[in-house]
């Protein structure tokens, strides 16, 4: 029912006392009625999780207010208030900074391979092997040496002036940069193949469980990073 102030400001509006009607059928109102929402907060924008550990432990004292941190995917992050009126403030997300040159799917010359390689993917010995594998292959044509479209030969330099054929390297174990700093890249297995003209390809081959693992990181990061803080709930 509507209180006295909300009668008066409606009848200075113009409109009459009787805004309610109740009939058979329910209660009913004379006038078109609007939610007001209350302003949102304007979230911040980091790239990394050590600042969203640092803005939760500088800003957040509260124990009475409850936060929770969404972990969205492997690259982004958010930090929700409590629900208020049906709806959560997104106070705050992360967003790893990613590199832009990983291609998949895709043949691409061994060189802007070498380099793809180099910048965008975390040390390992499979690395080092396509660093290495590549870098001694010929321009004569990858041949097949089955008929199960699985393995693979390719003339490579064995010497100063000897060639030879070897096998190509497959499947492989690699871990590109596909989360943020402060946790260890999760290696996954990867189909390399070869084509004429010394050009490579990766093919992501885990069926994307990587995904599960490393958000799986990020929540533990997370947990331990704010494990005094009886009051932050993290989901992912």
């Amino acid at each position: 029912m509507l209180n006295k102030d909300a009668l008066e400001y409606l009848v200075g509006l113009g409109y009459e006392e009787e805004v309610l009607v109740s009939t058979e059928n329910g209660l009913f109102t004379k006038v078109p009625l609007t939610r007001v929402k209350l302003p949102k907060i304007e979230t911040l924008k980091v790239s990394n999780l050590t600042s969203v550990i640092d803005f939760i432990k500088t800003n957040i004292d509260d124990n009475d207010v409850r936060l929770l941190i969404q972990v969205v995917s492997p690259g982004e992050v958010r930090v929700l208030t409590p629900i208020r009126e049906g709806e959560r403030d997104e106070i705050l997300r992360a967003v790893a900074i990613l590199p832009n040159n990983i291609r998949y799917d895709s043949f691409i010359d061994t060189e802007m391979f070498n380099i793809m390689l180099q910048s965008s993917f975390a040390d390992n010995n499979d690395k080092d092997l396509l660093l290495k594998f590549t870098g001694l292959i010929r321009d004569e044509a990858v041949k097949e040496t089955g008929d199960n479209g699985v393995s693979q030969k390719v003339t490579i330099k064995t010497g100063i002036t000897t060639v030879g054929e070897a096998v190509v390297p497959n499947p492989v174990i690699l871990a590109p940069y596909r989360t943020f700093p402060e946790i260890e890249q999760v290696e996954s297995k990867f189909i390399f193949r070869m084509q004429e003209g010394s050009r490579a390809a990766l093919y992501e081959a885990d069926g994307g469980a990587w995904k599960n693992e490393v958000m799986r990181r990020i929540k533990e990061f997370l947990a331990g990073s704010l494990e005094e803080l009886k009051h932050i709930e993290i989901i992912s």
